[in-house]
């Protein structure tokens, strides 16, 4: 479900680029990723509570694989892991380091990002991405045994959190921030059309009814995986159908996860960048943004649903990779790896 994305963190500087006022594109590639890893990080832990929460022996459709599925890593999973079982998946996305994008893995690139920007993020930020980033390599897989996987996975969440209300408080609004945003809501438009595919087209059990028990049952781990479920319940207290969680979780522009709401972060974060800071030669991917917004607002839940939510999810997924291979092409274009270069690989 998605091409790997390369980003190199490399010791020699990258060129500024025309319009940048001296922010080097290497500080806006760091900044972009710093953003997503971290959200990321907050999305996985999320799945993986809900999971251990909703998962039970007569739901096995709704089992550990789906997190496999979601994040398009069942060939990676199954070269060095016989079955998805909890112990193992958990693990697999939680302490191993070598899956890039485990929470181990990731904090490694956010600490390497953090690093790269340490003269543009104010001292709160580096302090505490420190202390978070060192406990999450410590962890082992004896710390993630079942009766304290909920602890741990509450811990990420607020260290997440706290993460983001520390960059809002302190963070200088200039390109930088900018380029924080971008990212932050690119992976947040990325994780809510995953997480609805895998649930409508691999989640619902075979020959189940849509709107049966056991199917509002999974559309309430999904607005709880997606932390929409008191949103939704104070909007339509009493519309539990999966007309109503999809259009919430695609259009509506007062949830803060919504792809709508998503879509317009970016849309003013690059429209602001073509603008006030002149940097016109991403202008391009405004309109390939545009377009995303527009394809939302002509469609109704029930459009979505009866045209195909998967086909209109899996297209929706291409165009966030495209627009991410246009922002790179445009503000760090690829330059030829130095030896101490490190390359992450992330989905």
């Amino acid at each position: 479900m998605g091409a790997c994305v390369m980003t190199n963190l490399s010791a020699f500087p990258a060129p500024v680029l025309p319009g940048l006022h001296n922010l080097l594109s290497r500080y806006a590639e760091s900044m972009t990723w710093l953003a997503r890893y971290m959200e990321r990080i907050e999305n996985l832990a999320r799945l993986i509570e809900v999971t251990g929460t909703f998962v039970r022996p007569r739901n096995v459709c709704a089992g550990w694989d789906s997190l496999l599925q979601i994040n398009a890593d069942e060939a990676r999973f199954f070269a060095t892991h016989e079955q998805a079982s909890e112990h193992e998946v958990v693990a697999f996305y939680i302490t191993e380091r070598d899956n890039p994008g485990s929470i181990a893995g990731m904090a490694e690139a956010v600490r390497e990002n953090a690093r790269a920007l340490r003269p543009l993020i104010s001292t709160e930020m580096w302090m505490h991405l420190n202390v978070f980033t060192k406990w999450v390599r410590e962890l082992t897989p004896r710390d993630i045994r079942a009766g304290s996987l909920s602890g741990i996975c509450t811990r990420l969440k607020q260290e997440c959190q706290t993460h983001f209300g520390i960059t809002e408080g302190t963070l200088y609004r200039d390109q930088a921030w900018l380029f924080y945003i971008t990212g932050k809501h690119l992976e947040r438009a990325d994780q809510i059309t995953r997480l609805l595919d895998i649930k409508y087209h691999t989640l619902l059990p075979p020959g189940a009814d849509i709107g049966s028990d056991i199917d509002i049952s999974q559309w309430t781990s999904v607005l709880r995986s997606a932390a929409a479920y008191h949103a939704f319940r104070r909007v339509l207290p009493s519309g539990m159908t999966p007309v109503n969680i999809v259009g919430f979780l695609l259009k509506n522009d007062g949830f803060p996860r919504s792809l709508s709401t998503s879509l317009r972060q970016v849309h003013s974060a690059l429209g602001l960048l073509a603008g006030e800071y002149r940097l016109r030669h991403g202008s391009h991917i405004l309109e390939r943004v545009e377009e995303l917004r527009v394809t939302l607002v002509e469609q109704t839940a029930e459009e979505i649903i009866l045209r195909g939510l998967h086909e209109y999810m899996e297209w929706i997924q291409c165009q966030l990779r495209q627009i991410q291979e246009e922002i790179t092409q445009a503000f760090w274009p690829a330059t030829p790896p130095s030896p101490v270069s490190s390359a992450i690989q992330v989905q």
